[in-house]
């Protein structure tokens, strides 16, 4: 029975991420992606209790999520060097980000935000929310450790995070060229980062 209830899941999933890309996610409904499946909308929600939690299992495959644990895992504190830390995560966090699939999530976040605050709230959290508590979280460990000054955490996440971002994310979402190439990106801001929190 196992088999068989993952393949109807992917078989959802599959009907449901055609549905979102051909209609959007404000015109797309339960029950089109119920009859693109051949099934009821009663089953759909046996295995996605929202729209909203059925939009993230479609957009983001289990394949990306299993990658973003990856990427999160780099910010280990018990690596000594914290430039190489910083350059490894940033460039794994960009790949991941500016995935087509990561771009297509965070510009429906944006035009749906104002709203579907469910739809919205979500996709913050399970995306840029959990970048910026993992760098909160890092950072925090190396302050103890003496390896960053005095600085609060969570601005300085703030302040990583955009510094990753600068030049390179927001001319993806509004679909023209980055104006840099995200190697360069990356090692600008960790140099930047560590100018300006570097303890040495």
């Amino acid at each position: 029975m196992r088999v068989k209830t993952d393949e109807r899941r992917s078989a959802i999933l599959e009907a449901a991420a055609q549905v979102f890309r051909e209609e959007g996610y404000d015109r797309a409904s339960m029950s089109m992606i119920a009859e693109r499946v051949r099934g009821s909308k009663m089953t759909l929600y046996s295995y996605f209790p929202s729209k909203e939690e059925l939009f993230w299992a479609a957009m983001v495959d289990a394949v990306s999520a299993q990658r973003g644990e990856k990427v999160l895992a780099i910010l280990d504190s018990s690596e000594p060097d914290v430039a190489k830390v910083l350059r490894d995560f940033g460039e794994a966090y960009l790949r991941l980000f500016t995935a087509r699939a990561a771009i297509a999530i965070t510009r429906t976040a944006v035009s749906e935000g104002a709203a579907n605050k469910a739809l919205s709230s979500l996709l913050y959290n399970r995306g840029p929310k959990r970048v910026l508590d993992a760098l909160t979280c890092y950072l925090a460990q190396l302050q103890k450790k003496g390896l960053v000054c005095e600085l609060d955490p969570l601005i300085g996440a703030v302040q990583l995070k955009g510094l990753f971002d600068a030049g390179i994310v927001e001319p993806l979402l509004f679909g023209t060229r980055p104006e840099l190439n995200q190697a360069r990106a990356v090692e600008a801001a960790v140099s930047t980062f560590l100018r300006a929190y570097d303890s040495a």
